[in-house]
């Protein structure tokens, strides 16, 4: 086998564990509990991908539409898809911002949820309770 060879070969199997662990942690990984965070005020939807960009994601753009009418509620709530512990993501608002919520069917569904019981009238502790009890460990 040529170096070249080698090297591919190394680059794939390097590149299919990265993508089999975010998958893992997206759908069944594991999740971990842990306080919702408190709203930072003055939220907003400003750092989300461009609309170009979900649009490239047919499923998740129900979803993303959803969540810029709700930042607010979404950066009170810990999400529960097992990425809450990594770094940089202190709310569900974090997986639509960096755009991981594009992959993630747990993230959608926490967003929808919460968008239709926010438009119900419910407060983010009832929204909190409904995630918690719907999509917790």
């Amino acid at each position: 086998m040529t170096r070249r060879a080698m090297l591919g070969a190394l680059a794939r199997a390097c590149a299919g564990l990265l993508i089999a662990g975010r998958a893992s942690a997206r759908v069944g990984g594991p999740r971990t509990t842990g306080p919702h965070p408190d709203p930072r005020p003055g939220i907003d939807a400003s750092h989300f991908p461009p609309s170009e960009k979900v649009a490239s994601h047919p499923d998740a753009v129900p979803a993303y539409d959803e969540a810029r009418g709700i930042p607010e509620v979404l950066d009170g709530i810990r999400c529960q898809c097992g990425c809450a512990d990594q770094p940089g993501h202190r709310s569900l608002l974090s997986c639509y911002e960096d755009g991981m919520a594009m992959d993630c069917d747990i993230c959608q569904g926490q967003a929808r949820l919460a968008y239709r019981l926010h438009g119900k009238g419910q407060s983010l502790d009832q929204i909190r309770s409904a995630i918690d009890r719907r999509y917790g460990a």
